[in-house]
């Protein structure tokens, strides 16, 4: 898993004054909408005992937990702790993460990681979400798999045919031709050809001819764990972002955002997000049972041929990323069934503004040697 990302992390109409817990990376955080309509997003930990800040209420724009009532403003300074007597002040360590928050394109998305401004990578542009052509339907999902699996599924060409059958492909014509990946820093994108047969249903009775129409799809992923899905249909275009949230390294949230030209009321709403589960069901036992469960490391671990293209280039800036020190590893991942002698959270830009703040909330238990470096995400 990697951080210093922005993680689109939860569909931005869903969003409201109550505290929502997300998890993503392997940790929970805290959202909610303020009074000014914007959103803050905090770790799920209070620094006092550990207590979970979504179980909590906001009060004036702040989160209060549940187990003792300390009060954190959406930057994660505690402002009030009940059991203080008046003119007791508070510790300045008593804050919790914050992380900097943006809403985008129907989602809310959280920059996880303690870059400054100008180092942060950028949100995908999705050039469709405000273009009134389109319309846009929300679909989400559970996968029992790791995210990079979920996310090259979508990318790899070659599986149409065998998975998706007649409803998506050919597999009387399981070739895919020759193409081109056209990469940037944090993007990777190909033109692929496809001769599926007719939809069915209502899409069916847009098309003119019942013979199958060769249909160009651009196929693409976007640094983290993004895919794009444009089909160019003979009557309009559907484009899926397919936003793959490592819950943990073993489970993933997928939220899909749909955006289509044809149909474009209300009404075929349900229809559209029918036919996106119906796609990715075909897929899930496929991807829940594949081995080894988390990608390889190493390149030549797997084999790959010229169709793979795609999941090779994303591999490629995978290492580097990692060899840049990006990577979360099996330790930093709080979302276990071990339990744990320490809580650590996703390092925030407040860390690296105040460094003495870097060690503030990593929780140990009496007894244990306080001298030993604390393990945290780093």
């Amino acid at each position: 898993m990697l951080k210093n990302f922005w993680y689109a992390v939860e569909f931005a109409h869903v969003v409201d004054s109550r505290p929502r817990r997300i998890t993503c990376l392997g940790q929970d955080f805290v959202i909610w909408r303020k009074r000014d309509g914007s959103v803050a997003c905090l770790s799920d930990l209070c620094v006092h005992r550990g207590g979970a800040l979504s179980m909590g209420k906001v009060v004036e724009d702040r989160v209060v937990c549940p187990y003792h009532g300390w009060e954190y403003e959406s930057d994660g300074a505690c402002m009030k702790i009940p059991a203080n007597p008046p003119g007791r002040g508070i510790p300045k360590k008593a804050r919790v993460d914050a992380y900097p928050v943006v809403e985008k394109y129907g989602m809310v998305w959280a920059f996880l990681g303690d870059l400054p401004e100008e180092e942060r990578p950028p949100i995908p542009h999705i050039p469709q979400h405000d273009d009134p052509r389109y319309r846009a339907v929300y679909w989400e999902t559970v996968l029992e798999a790791n995210y990079e699996r979920a996310l090259e599924n979508v990318v790899d060409a070659a599986h149409t045919p065998f998975v998706h059958g007649s409803a998506f492909g050919d597999p009387g014509r399981p070739e895919i031709p020759d193409y081109e990946v056209t990469e940037t820093e944090w993007h990777a994108e190909a033109d692929v050809q496809f001769s599926p047969p007719p939809a069915p249903g209502i899409w069916g009775m847009l098309y003119r001819t019942k013979e199958r129409q060769p249909v160009v799809v651009s196929n693409g992923w976007y640094l983290p764990n993004i895919v794009k899905l444009h089909v160019r249909l003979p009557f309009g275009d559907l484009i899926l972002y397919d936003h793959n949230i490592p819950l943990n390294r073993d489970r993933t949230l997928v939220k899909i955002v749909g955006y289509r030209t044809f149909y474009t009321g209300k009404w075929a709403d349900a229809s559209a997000a029918k036919r996106i589960g119906k796609i990715f069901e075909q897929d899930r036992p496929i991807v829940e049972n594949q081995r080894p469960e988390l990608l390889p490391f190493d390149l030549s671990a797997e084999l790959h041929i010229r169709s793979d293209a795609l999941q090779v280039s994303y591999r490629r800036r995978r290492q580097q990323l990692i060899d840049r020190g990006w990577w979360i590893g099996e330790d930093d991942d709080a979302d276990s069934a071990a339990a744990r002698r320490e809580a650590t959270v996703i390092p925030s830009p407040a860390r690296r503004d105040n460094p003495e703040l870097a060690r503030a909330w990593v929780h140990k238990p009496r007894g244990e040697n306080t001298d030993e470096p604390a393990r945290r995400a780093e």
